[in-house]
């Protein structure tokens, strides 16, 4: 079921996590989620819950990956590959990764910080932007 429109306002993590779920229920295989807000804001509490709906319960979170760029989960179809752009200097960083290889893997890469590198994201990218009062709106584009 693909969405155009979502909105949240959560008050807690769990209702965060809650909302997650609900958006990662009309992710599709090859999309590319953007995540963009400030620290604190709740980006990463809130790809906890989708993770949690397209790899199942039981899958064991890895939290931000800002030092290690990228978790994988690939417990069950679709992949879903989670980015941090945070720490990165440079567009080369990102490509050093492997970022084509994994766009083109036919999993589902929700990116934090995609802001920083808006070139980099293929057309059609769903960006949700996080505000620090518990809200995040789905947006088409920057």
């Amino acid at each position: 079921m693909r969405i155009s429109e979502f909105k949240m306002k959560a008050k807690s993590a769990a209702e965060t996590i809650a909302a997650g779920e609900r958006l990662a229920a009309s992710l599709e295989t090859g999309d590319v989620l953007c995540l963009k807000g400030s620290l604190g804001a709740g980006k990463t509490t809130f790809v906890k819950g989708v993770i949690r709906a397209l790899q199942g319960e039981e899958t064991l979170f890895m939290g931000s990956p800002t030092y290690t760029l990228v978790q994988e989960y690939r417990f069950k179809k679709p992949h879903v590959f989670h980015f941090d752009f945070y720490r990165l200097k440079s567009a080369g960083e990102i490509w050093n990764i492997g970022w084509e290889e994994y766009l083109l893997s036919g999993g589902i890469c929700v990116v934090e910080w995609a802001d920083l590198f808006p070139e980099l994201i293929p057309a059609g990218a769903r960006w949700l932007e996080f505000s620090k009062r518990g809200e995040a709106v789905l947006k088409h584009g920057l």
